[in-house]
């Protein structure tokens, strides 16, 4: 047996299906992905927009920015 005939994984126990087998490939193909990158010295990716903490910061609602000083109670009532 060559090293290019050698399997790439081996199931010891049980009985794996397609899905399963797939499943597995994929992390860690996920996992060497990642750690060659960690070794390029390539930059982390940025933040996935759910994983994002800046979404939780309060943003002006539709109208603009809300008036602020004096009176600026009673022009909050006021329609625009």
């Amino acid at each position: 047996m060559t090293a290019d005939s050698t399997p790439f994984l081996r199931v010891v126990r049980g009985d794996p299906g397609p899905e399963e087998v797939a499943a597995l490939v994929a992390v860690l193909t996920a996992r060497a992905r990642a750690a060659a990158a960690s070794r390029d010295g390539a930059a982390p990716p940025a933040p996935s927009r759910w994983a994002d903490r800046s979404r939780l910061v309060r943003t002006a609602l539709a109208g603009g920015p809300r008036p602020r000083g004096p009176g600026a109670w009673r022009a909050s009532g006021l329609p625009r």
